[in-house]
C-alpha cells in the first residue's frame, strides 16, 4: 500500500510538469493572439486620434445631463432628453458713426447794390413822316427803347408802316396833314382852311380807320389850321370823343391848341425841340442836348425828328444806353400825357 501511494505522487508530479511546457502549436496561438491584441490597440488608437482631430476642428457643444438615479435608469435609457435651449441674445444695434459737422463758412459780406442814378428827366422822341418808305422806317423799329412814330395817311406804305410799328412794340400816332401858311401841299387826307365840322370829322374818321388803332395824333405842317380856333376846337373834341391824345407840333407860334384844350379841360402835349432842322449828325446832337437841358429843368422834353433823316436812328441808338445811365427815362406820348 505505501508503495502504491508514492507511485501515484510521482506520476502526478510528472503529469504536472508536462502541462507547464507549451507545445509549438500553443506558442503559435499565443503569438497570434498577442498580435491580434496589438492590432486592435493600434486601431483603437487611430480611431481615438481621428475623433480627437475632428473634435478640435469643429467642437460640438455637449450638454451634460445628470445621470438618473439607479431605480429609474432602466426607464430613462429609452427616452431622449432634449437639450436645453440656449438663452436668446438680444441683437445689439450698432450706433451710426458720428459725423463731424462741417465748419460753418461765413460768407463774405456782399457789396451793397449800386443805387440807380437820380432821375434827371423824361424824354419823348417822336419820328414823323412814316409811310413814305419802309426802308427808312426799319432802323427806328430796331431802337432799343420806347419810341412814338407818326404815320401819314393815304401813302403807299401807310398801312404796312403802322402794322410794323405796332409789331415792333412802338407807339403809333396819326400824323394828320393840315394846311400851312404859304406852305407846300400837305398831302392826302389833309385838313384845309374853310372846312366845316362835318368835313373835318369825315376826314379824321377816314384816316383813323386806315392806320388805326392809334394812341393819338399830331399835326403835319398845319400852321394855318392850328391858328384857327374853330377848326382846332373840332379837332380836339374829336380826340376827346375817340379817347386819343393830341400832340401839338407847334409849327407856328400862333397855335390856338393849348388855349382851346385848357377851355375844354383836356391835357395835350407840345413839341419842345425839332431835332433835324439841320440834318448833320453834329447839329442833331446839339439839338438833343438842348432837349436834355429842358428835361432837367421842366421834368420832360418832347423832341421830334423825321423818318427820312438817315443819321437820326443811328444817333439815337448810340445815345440810348448813356442817357439811361445818366438818369434819363425814355417814354411815349400816351405815357407822358397819362401821368
Amino acid at each position: 500500500m505505501p508503495k502504491t501511494g508514492k507511485k501515484r505522487k510521482n506520476a502526478s508530479s510528472k503529469k504536472t510538469r508536462k502541462t507547464k511546457k507549451w507545445s509549438s502549436a500553443e506558442m503559435g496561438q499565443a503569438l497570434l493572439l498577442t498580435a491580434a491584441i496589438i492590432a486592435v490597440s493600434v486601431i483603437i488608437a487611430i480611431v481615438i486620434l481621428r475623433v480627437a482631430a475632428t473634435t478640435t476642428e469643429a467642437p460640438a457643444t455637449i450638454t451634460e445631463t445628470p445621470a438618473p438615479p439607479p431605480e429609474v435608469a432602466a426607464t430613462t435609457e429609452a427616452k431622449t432628453t432634449p437639450a436645453p435651449k440656449a438663452p436668446e441674445v438680444a441683437a445689439t444695434k450698432t450706433p451710426p458713426p458720428k459725423t463731424t459737422p462741417a465748419p460753418k463758412v461765413t460768407p463774405a459780406p456782399k457789396a451793397p447794390p449800386e443805387l440807380p442814378p437820380p432821375h434827371r428827366g423824361t424824354l419823348v422822341f417822336i419820328i414823323d413822316d412814316a409811310g413814305n418808305s419802309l426802308q427808312e422806317l426799319e432802323p427806328f423799329l430796331r431802337f432799343p427803347g420806347p419810341l412814338t412814330i407818326a404815320v401819314l395817311p393815304g401813302l403807299p406804305h401807310s398801312v404796312e408802316s403802322a402794322r410794323r410799328i405796332r409789331a415792333a412794340g412802338k407807339e403809333v400816332l396819326l400824323h394828320q396833314p393840315m394846311e400851312a401858311v404859304n406852305g407846300p401841299a400837305p398831302g392826302p387826307g389833309a385838313l384845309y382852311a374853310g372846312m366845316n365840322a362835318h368835313a373835318i370829322l369825315a376826314i379824321l374818321n377816314k384816316n383813323i380807320a386806315e392806320i388805326g388803332p392809334v394812341a393819338g395824333m399830331n399835326n403835319h405842317q398845319g400852321s394855318k389850321i392850328t391858328a384857327d380856333q374853330q377848326m382846332m376846337e373840332t379837332v380836339l373834341r374829336f380826340c376827346r370823343e375817340q379817347g386819343i391824345h393830341f400832340m401839338d407840333s407847334r409849327t407856328t407860334a400862333h397855335t390856338t391848341a393849348p388855349a382851346i384844350a385848357q377851355r375844354l379841360g383836356m391835357k395835350i402835349g407840345e413839341r419842345n425841340i425839332f431835332i433835324d432842322n439841320e440834318q448833320s449828325r453834329s447839329a442833331m446832337d446839339r439839338a438833343i442836348k438842348d432837349g436834355l437841358a429842358l428835361a432837367v429843368r421842366n421834368g420832360s422834353a418832347v423832341m421830334i425828328g423825321h423818318a427820312w433823316s438817315p443819321e437820326l436812328a443811328p444817333l439815337l441808338t448810340s445815345l440810348y444806353e448813356n442817357l439811361i445811365a445818366q438818369g434819363y427815362t425814355f417814354s411815349t406820348v400816351s405815357a407822358l400825357l397819362s401821368r
